[in-house]
């Protein structure tokens, strides 16, 4: 799911309805071998936060999801909270054995309305 924050004087969470994901991986071949790096993005996110994506029928490893984008222009600062800038791996899935697919589940991503601030050295 993907949700989105406003800082004020209180913290709200308030679910971000379009928001995208960016997918990345590494495609192997079928020796082995590390091929060419994989990347798609996802359908914006619908009415309860979640995201779908088909990946092709190739052989991918290190799979990782990023924060892409955010259809809001006043809360659409991307933070790294469960990895959300730096990548956070797509390793827990559940099978859908009707469907003949593996379903990915990972934390939540958060988006902000105000940049982080570094705290001072010395603090």
């Amino acid at each position: 799911m993907i949700f989105f924050r406003y800082v004020f004087l209180t913290k709200t969470i308030f679910l971000c309805v379009g928001a995208v994901i960016r997918i990345a991986c590494t495609a192997v071949d079928q020796y082995g071998y590390k091929k060419v790096p994989f990347s798609c993005l996802t359908e914006a996110t619908n009415a309860k936060g979640y995201y779908f994506k088909t990946l092709p029928a190739l052989k991918l490893t290190e799979c990782k999801a990023y924060l892409e984008s955010s259809p809001l222009k006043t809360c659409n600062v991307p933070t790294d909270m469960n990895y959300g800038i730096t990548g956070a791996p797509l390793s827990a899935y559940h099978i859908l054995h009707d469907k003949k697919i593996k379903l990915y589940s990972m934390r939540t991503f958060f988006y902000t309305s105000t940049t982080p601030t570094s705290t001072p050295a010395g603090y």
